[in-house]
């Protein structure tokens, strides 16, 4: 079953000319969401990995789920503010403005390899920064792994750029 027939397309949202890719239709879908999880656990079980770490707030759903799985602990990586206790932070450059990006500074030691979750990458830009983020508390990326790759923003190729490996189960390319 692929599981890019489970993702629903919407045209013109947020704004006029791009088309979101919506990950919803995926998760209600007991099926199509059990094989996306089953299908990333079995790329991930065997490899050397402290954390999962995901991007909010679609990350949360796969990461949580994939981390459980393998028998991980879970890291969120949320926008500035919504973390309760000291955080450690990273800004970074969005193609209308800056965000910043933050994760609890006891969420990861030095040396930890963590894998990075999230469910789409387009431009890369919060990725990048979340891999910063991770890197300046020490942590070791393992992979950069998405439900869906939108190649023709460039975001898997920044990411590479960057030296860092990504996985994606599914592209929209063109369309």
């Amino acid at each position: 079953m692929p599981i890019k027939s489970r993702i629903r397309t919407v045209p013109h949202y947020p704004k006029q000319g791009v088309m979101f890719r919506d990950i919803t239709t995926l998760l209600k879908d007991p099926v199509g969401f059990r094989v996306t999880i089953n299908e990333l656990v079995k790329r991930y079980t065997g490899v050397k990995i402290d954390r999962v770490a995901a991007i909010e707030a679609r990350g949360f759903i796969i990461g949580s789920a994939l981390a459980y799985q393998l028998g991980l602990g879970f890291v969120p990586i949320r926008k500035q503010g919504k973390l309760p206790a000291e955080t450690v932070g990273h800004d970074y450059e969005l193609e209308y403005g800056a965000d910043r990006i933050e994760m609890h500074v006891d969420a990861v030691s030095k040396g930890e390899r963590v894998l990075l979750v999230d469910d789409l990458t387009a431009t890369g830009g919060t990725a990048g920064a979340a891999c910063k983020l991770i890197e300046s508390m020490g942590g070791k990326i393992v992979e950069c792994c998405f439900v869906i790759d939108l190649p023709d923003l460039g975001g898997r190729a920044r990411l590479e750029k960057q030296g860092h490996k990504v996985f994606a189960l599914c592209e929209f390319e063109g369309e």
